[in-house]
């Protein structure tokens, strides 16, 4: 029985959820020649060779960060929505295509879909890297407006500083996409004005480790409504599943 292998593509990654997620799935439905193992990679070139040689039976991939924009240009057919969104979570290998899939979008959405009120109708996203743009197209399906905010000014995009009281309360729903608050720099957190979050606000935390970040804790204490990464991550997981299966 000839082995299959599926893996993790990002940069320091030793905390995988993926890694650990698949390895059980594999055992509960007794893959014994299904493997999954972590691509930690300093440069997101080296993974054209990982591609080229498909070792060991390479079938599937994960994509995290910081790469989940970069893979792009590795990959001979893109997923009408990961081209839409502009990021790829997901690599399908067959024998002579290499196929992206985005599988964030159809996570966040239906982990965020029950938290929704009629009030929570628009929301700031907080980073605007290659998750983040699964959030949008998310919020774009859902009919939410949405904003992006960063550090750095640009077009169409907040600024941290700019966020008042009146925006604050205009936008109920924040999303962090960023790395901000991950273990095990748990005490970092998005800079947003915290004082002005109250019960009607959703603040949704794209980290699962820890399950309750400082992002998080801070707006419990304001009164709103949290959920974190974990169930978004799930889904996606199962999704990528029955992309590679298909």
């Amino acid at each position: 029985m000839s082995l299959k292998t599926f893996g993790l593509v990002g940069k320091d990654i030793s905390y995988s959820f993926s890694r650990g997620y698949f390895t059980q799935k594999f055992k509960d439905l007794q893959l014994d020649n299904h493997q999954y193992v972590n691509f930690d990679l300093p440069e997101v070139s080296l993974l054209e060779n990982i591609i080229a040689e498909k070792k060991e039976g390479l079938t599937g991939m994960n994509v995290t960060i910081p790469y989940k924009q970069e893979v792009m240009q590795f990959l001979t057919e893109i997923d009408e929505d990961a081209k839409e969104i502009g990021a790829v979570n997901v690599i399908k290998l067959t024998q002579d295509k290499v196929i992206g899939y985005n599988t964030d979008v159809y996570g966040f959405q239906k982990s965020i879909e029950p938290f929704l009120k009629s009030h929570h109708t628009k929301a700031l996203i907080l980073g605007t890297g290659g998750a983040s743009k699964a959030v949008k197209h998310a919020f774009k399906k859902l009919g939410i407006a949405h904003q992006y905010v960063s550090r750095t000014a640009a077009e169409g995009v907040l600024t941290y500083s700019s966020l008042n009281k009146e925006l604050m309360e205009e936008y109920s729903v924040i999303v962090n996409t960023s790395p901000l608050g991950t273990s095990p720099k748990v005490e970092l957190k998005p800079d947003i004005p915290y004082q002005y979050l109250t019960e009607k606000h959703l603040l949704f935390d794209l980290i699962y480790n820890p399950a309750e970040t400082t992002f998080l804790r801070l707006g419990k204490e304001q009164g709103a409504t949290i959920k974190n990464g974990l169930q978004m991550l799930e889904l996606q997981a199962e999704k990528s599943w029955e992309i590679w299966n298909s």
